[in-house]
């Protein structure tokens, strides 16, 4: 018996997207990748004594910058890096910035953070939220256990029996 695997999800989800929107998608990836250039390399280069979380944060957000920029290239397959961005800032504004403004303690550096954080508002404006809905939320997930084995999900190999 012979069954053919389900077409590559990048054919799938692309067809989805229309190309100027794929384009659109590439904007929120270059804001945010050449912002993290622009604003974490220079750190990293010039690398002082950092702390424990200071060193974390500054190596997080660089990773972050080289995955952003990858996502010029590959823009519907790095969608969980744009998600993961929109979920870190809106969660810092809700609960840290938000709550600092209501009590009227929104400080200089509090307030100089909110204002890159909102940088946010052109990622969530790019991002195809309805396709993000279908590809990680509705959509079945892989399971965890299989009794056949699988082929590769971004192949169009034919499984023989």
């Amino acid at each position: 018996m012979t069954t053919t695997s389900p077409p590559p999800v990048e054919i799938t989800t692309a067809r989805h997207l229309s190309q100027w929107r794929v384009n659109i998608l590439r904007v929120g990836y270059l804001v945010m990748g050449v912002g993290l250039v622009v604003v974490k390399w220079p750190k990293l280069a010039e690398r002082g004594s950092w702390t424990l979380e200071e060193g974390t944060i500054e190596c997080l957000l660089v990773a972050m910058s080289v995955l952003a920029l990858l996502g010029l290239r590959h823009p519907v397959r790095m969608l969980p890096i744009l998600v993961f961005e929109v979920a870190w800032k809106l969660l810092w504004l809700g609960l840290v910035a938000l709550p600092a403004w209501l009590a009227g303690d929104l400080d200089g550096e509090t307030r100089t953070q909110a204002g890159s954080v909102l940088w946010v508002v052109v990622v969530i404006a790019v991002v195809p939220w309805d396709l993000v809905v279908r590809r990680f939320v509705t959509a079945p997930g892989q399971r965890f256990l299989s009794k056949q084995p699988s082929a590769p999900r971004f192949s169009n190999t034919r499984i023989e029996q």
